[in-house]
């Protein structure tokens, strides 16, 4: 085994390993009720908040596109699945809440990525800037449709309308303009939630260390070059793109089907931004980071909740004093120095096991 799959396998082992841990960590809390009911409220969203940062970071971080609006497939997921678990309830009488919130998941996941194919045919030809600014005006194109769209259930099925409500009599609602998706039955979990970040971790990593992961890499540190290599361009970004549309979507039907009520408001460009933060702050291209900053800036504001006004101005500067410190060649130099004998005595253990193995 190469030393590039020795740090690949391990960094794995490390990542799965502190995610299925806090997973049996916080299952024993709940049992022994010693976690509080705010914070246990907030486990399914930080679930859907992880996938996001993770499926982005594949954009960001292993593409090298700059991308604004990420929370648009998430809301296309989110209103998603609550038509398709409203419709499995109401028309198809499936009372299996298990059973409608994986499909509503793999619904939401598969609409978010038609959209993010359409999306992306002509978007990801652009570069840089213009690539930021379509992006981010595809969110709020999608914010403004949802404004707009209603969605009901009958006896004979589901029945659409734009604009106006002209809608049969006895129907019942599910999405009714700018009022969101309503009368949602909360049926998501944080098991649910765990899963699916199992399964984005496998799909991004499994993807990163494969064959297209490299192209897509080699397409991030010079187009040109790997344009000569005979490298779709292209098409790699494109695979890139759909995937973080798809995991983003099952985050956001997981995300939705965790309240009674899905409004537009909560999909604006604000939330594309805090997810940006939270890859920016984790580090690009690190999933592992994705995964701690994502956790620790969605539980950040629930702490400082007991200041009240003051703890949004209070989370700012704690992600500016986090981004100067992990800036900061000073502090980096300090962290080397105290880690140095660490990471050494880990080096001189494997070129030991290297030579035993050799």
């Amino acid at each position: 085994m190469t030393r590039a799959k020795r740090r690949r396998l391990i960094y794995n082992l490390i990542t799965f390993g502190l995610v299925i841990g806090a997973f049996l960590l916080l299952q024993n809390m709940i049992a022994a009720k010693s976690i509080s009911r705010s914070l246990r409220g907030q486990l399914v969203p930080i679930c859907a908040w992880i996938v996001m940062a993770v499926s982005l970071n594949l954009v960001i971080g292993f593409s090298g596109e700059l991308s604004l609006g990420h929370a648009g497939f998430m809301s296309v997921g989110a209103y998603t699945g609550a038509v398709v678990s409203g419709w499995l309830m109401n028309v198809c009488a499936l009372e299996d809440a298990t059973l409608r919130l994986v499909i509503s998941i793999v619904a939401g996941g598969l609409i978010a990525g038609l959209a993010g194919v359409l999306i992306g045919i002509p978007v990801l030809r652009l570069r840089g800037d213009y690539l930021a600014i379509v992006t981010l005006a595809f969110g709020e194109i999608i914010r403004n449709l949802v404004n707009v769209l209603y969605i009901g259930t009958t006896d004979t099925g589901l029945h659409f309308a734009f604009l106006n409500r002209q809608m049969p009599e006895g129907v019942t609602m599910l999405v009714d303009g700018a009022k969101g998706a309503v009368k949602i039955k909360p049926i998501a979990t944080f098991t649910a939630g765990f899963v699916l970040i199992l399964v984005t971790l496998i799909v991004v990593l499994n993807l990163v260390n494969s064959r297209a992961g490299r192209a897509i890499q080699a397409t991030r540190d010079n187009r040109i070059a790997a344009e000569s290599m005979g490298v779709s361009v292209t098409k790699y970004k494109m695979m890139a793109f759909v995937t973080a549309a798809v995991l983003a979507g099952m985050a956001g039907a997981l995300y939705g089907l965790n309240s009674s009520t899905v409004v537009p408001t909560q999909f604006t460009f604000n939330q594309s931004i805090n997810v940006l933060v939270f890859v920016v702050l984790g580090g690009l291209g690190n999933v592992l980071g994705s995964i701690i900053s994502a956790t620790f800036l969605t539980v950040l504001p629930e702490v400082l909740r007991e200041f009240a006004d003051y703890r949004m101005l209070v989370y700012a500067v704690v992600l500016i004093l986090v981004m100067i410190f992990t800036n900061n060649p000073t502090i980096r130099a300090l962290a080397d120095r105290l880690f140095g004998p660490v990471k050494a005595l880990f080096r001189s253990r494997k070129n030991v096991a290297g030579g035993e193995m050799q």
